[in-house]
């Protein structure tokens, strides 16, 4: 089971380059983030044809969170983190795929830092932490996916000492996704690439993506229950230079049959192994 997550940066206008990864790779369960569409334009269409069944939860130009399932439709168990009712952002959703609980998050950027918005993250993060160990209370197998705008460390960023006082660097911030993790998750790609500098996302800027200049911001935790199934993860690099591409590549983990749990590798582009 081939599980990815696509921060696809308006899935509307990058419909091309999400077709064209889907067509290639063929994840069997996908998160999305930033749809930056409401509801009623997602496009559900285009994306049965690709053979997909999709859940989706749109925003009006911003935020938008999808899971989309290759050959069937995900059963939706929830929408929107608990704990905060007024809380109108899209940045959740959840169903159940093949035997597999999915969790799709857009976790906040939060900058500037410090302010309102890094408060709301911080907030965000709580109750994402909260809901998190309920589901690992279930003793269920969960994968939480998506994108989480945290580098946990040092080597999850190309300079870190540029990067001491953004809202995706902070101390506050590695220490909420360290408690998450601590609760008993797996950072997948991490655990199969302990050393390695591996990045998910460049900006548009600076010609971050021509001088490699980049950042490990998405990220796929599993829970104990599918942790021992994780044989292979990795990152789509290519997909990052098509044109008109998003800033982020779709990362992805390979789960073995419940049944069968073979020995781990990691890859850090497709095709590599």
């Amino acid at each position: 089971m081939k599980i990815a997550t696509f921060n696809v940066n308006g899935v509307n206008g990058r419909l091309a380059v999400l077709l064209r990864w889907l067509e290639e790779a063929r994840p069997d369960v996908v998160c999305l983030q930033e749809l930056k569409a409401p509801q009623e334009k997602f496009p559900e269409e285009a994306i049965r044809k690709a053979g997909y069944g999709a859940v989706w939860l749109g925003q009006k130009s911003w935020n938008g969170v999808a899971i989309l399932a290759r050959g069937r439709v995900p059963v939706e168990t929830r929408r929107g983190l608990p704990g905060e009712p007024e809380d109108a952002h899209s940045r959740y959703i959840e169903a159940a795929v093949n035997g597999v609980l999915v969790g799709c998050l857009y976790l906040p950027n939060g900058n500037p830092a410090p302010g309102p918005k890094f408060d709301y993250k911080l907030r965000w993060f709580e109750r994402l932490t909260a809901h998190a160990a309920e589901l690992l209370a279930s003793r269920a197998p969960v994968a939480l996916v998506g994108d989480f705008n945290v580098m946990p460390t040092d080597l999850d960023v190309y300079k870190p000492e540029r990067w001491t006082d953004d809202a995706l660097f902070r101390p506050e911030v590695r220490e909420a996704f360290r408690r998450l993790v601590d609760q008993g998750w797996t950072d997948a790609v991490r655990a199969l690439h302990p050393g390695e500098r591996i990045y998910t996302f460049w900006d548009y800027f600076r010609n971050a993506w021509g001088r490699d200049a980049g950042l490990r911001i998405d990220h796929l935790l599993l829970s104990p229950a599918l942790a021992g199934r994780l044989v292979a993860a990795g990152v789509d690099r290519e997909a990052r230079g098509w044109e008109h591409a998003s800033d982020h590549a779709p990362t992805w983990i390979e789960l073995a049959a419940e049944d069968a749990a073979p020995p781990r590798r990691g890859r850090a582009r497709k095709g590599d192994g």
